[in-house]
């Protein structure tokens, strides 16, 4: 975990509530997909957890990826008076812990990784992705949303030649109903999703094999000292936020 100053550079509304906000600094601890960050907002006790979507490293002001700067993106939901007052910021200096959660493991990803979004759960499947096909991998994406308005990142893995299918529960975009409902016939080596829990626990209902699955949590402090995060495994008890968010799913106790 790293305590570091970082610059807003971009802060815009790109679908109905959702954020993207570009932040400059020290992005070195940033190493895995699935990881998060923690920003510290004027006037509010708690930090504001948000998923990492993607990392650049170096290429601003003669940095090179060595220096540890870049630029981290991240994609958030106006949900509350935090994320609506993270909203109205669109300049200035945040002070953002990083290096937060275990992320996923991209180890075990196969040839023909399967890629699960649900809503702003969607959010780190960039960096996934990009990262996969690194490794040579071809991933799918499946994402799902209530409506088409919501849709978030299908452009971006398109760019990056991801096979990207779009679910939504109202039909106004692509396969009518939800991530779950898309999933039937893929081809798949592992999967890794990232959703709420009723999604999750949809999945795990349809999916063959073994995958990992990114827990939405409500979080104190988001480095695991104040174990206000905590769900029972078959390994015992776990923090989402210092153990997590990512489990494989061999270790979850599903409550149906």
């Amino acid at each position: 975990m790293k305590e570091s100053i970082f610059e807003i550079l971009n802060n815009t509304e790109i679908a109905d509530n959702v954020y993207r906000l570009d932040l400059k600094g020290d992005v070195s601890e940033i190493v895995r997909p699935g990881q998060f960050i923690n920003i510290a907002l004027e006037g509010f006790f708690l930090r504001r957890p948000i998923s990492v979507s993607n990392v650049y490293r170096g290429g601003f002001d003669n940095a090179g990826p060595e220096s540890g700067q870049g630029v981290v993106t991240v994609l958030y939901k106006v949900a509350g008076k935090g994320t609506e007052y993270l909203s109205g910021l669109k300049d200035g200096m945040l002070n953002v812990l990083t290096g937060l959660g275990n992320g996923f493991d991209i180890s075990k990803a196969g040839s023909r990784p399967l890629l699960i979004g649900g809503g702003i759960g969607s959010a780190p499947m960039h960096m996934l992705a990009a990262e996969l096909i690194k490794k040579g991998a071809a991933p799918t994406a499946v994402l799902g949303f209530r409506g088409s308005r919501e849709v978030i990142l299908e452009a971006e893995l398109n760019k990056l030649g991801v096979r990207t299918v779009i679910a939504t529960m109202d039909g106004s975009k692509g396969i009518k109903g939800t991530a779950a409902d898309a999933l039937k016939g893929i081809d798949h080596t592992y999967f890794y999703a990232c959703g709420p829990m009723p999604m999750l626990n949809s999945i795990r209902k349809v999916l063959e094999g073994d995958g990992e699955y990114s827990f939405e949590e409500r979080m104190g402090c988001g480095f695991g000292a104040c174990v206000g995060c905590s769900m029972e495994t078959k390994n015992g008890v776990k923090r989402v936020c210092k153990d997590g968010p990512v489990f494989s799913g061999k270790e979850i106790i599903w409550k149906d």
